[in-house]
């Protein structure tokens, strides 16, 4: 049985979206190889994936009931420094709710702006002051992720790379942890479990 490739043609948010029952599975085959990022799109391609293993990731994690202000407070995802997703990542997740929080898109100048954020993409703009952003984002219910090569030695706790075209993603555990925030089994079984080193 052939595979389609859903990325031999644009990607629309709604596209994405309607594939979400079959998230883990579509996953997978990024994962594994099955299904590759033409090279020639590869940019514009590869933040459509990542825009939507953001949304996804507000599936697969739980987090406290403190890290929200009320029942019917927003989902935050948030970009801090430049945003690589463009209206993409708004366009995936509107209209959506994650127990009852709707989602919403904030951009962020600095971490000192970050108040109710849920999800936290941290742009590779950022790459000089990751260290002291993830210092002092350390503890609260935030799940930072990004694409830098340092950002799970760092503190942060997941991070995407592309090797050949393919997305794969890390999870720090430990900083997960101290973020209080709980990673469903069905999608650390996708992800590499990395245990930074210790200073």
């Amino acid at each position: 049985m052939a595979i389609l490739n859903p990325f031999d043609r644009p990607c629309r948010p709604c596209d994405l979206k309607r594939l979400f029952p079959v998230w883990v599975v579509v996953s997978a085959l990024l994962l594994s190889g099955a299904i590759e990022m033409p090279a020639q799109t590869k940019i514009s391609r590869e933040y459509q994936i990542k825009a939507a293993f953001l949304f996804n990731f507000a599936q697969f994690v739980t987090w406290p009931p403190d890290a929200f202000t009320n029942a019917a407070a927003p989902f935050r995802i948030g970009i801090l420094g430049e945003d690589p997703f463009g209206a993409f990542l708004d366009e995936t997740v509107r209209n959506e709710k994650v127990n009852g929080h709707p989602l919403v898109v904030q951009r962020y100048r600095s971490a000192k702006d970050i108040k109710d954020c849920q999800i936290l993409f941290v742009s590779r703009s950022e790459s000089r002051r990751v260290k002291r952003i993830l210092a002092d984002l350390k503890d609260r219910n935030i799940l930072t992720v990004g694409d830098m090569e340092d950002l799970v030695e760092s503190g942060g706790i997941i991070r995407f790379s592309t090797e050949k075209n393919k997305i794969h993603f890390q999870v720090n555990l430990e900083a997960a942890k101290n973020a209080n925030l709980t990673i469903s089994s069905k999608m650390l079984r996708l992800a590499e479990i990395v245990t930074p080193e210790k200073d």
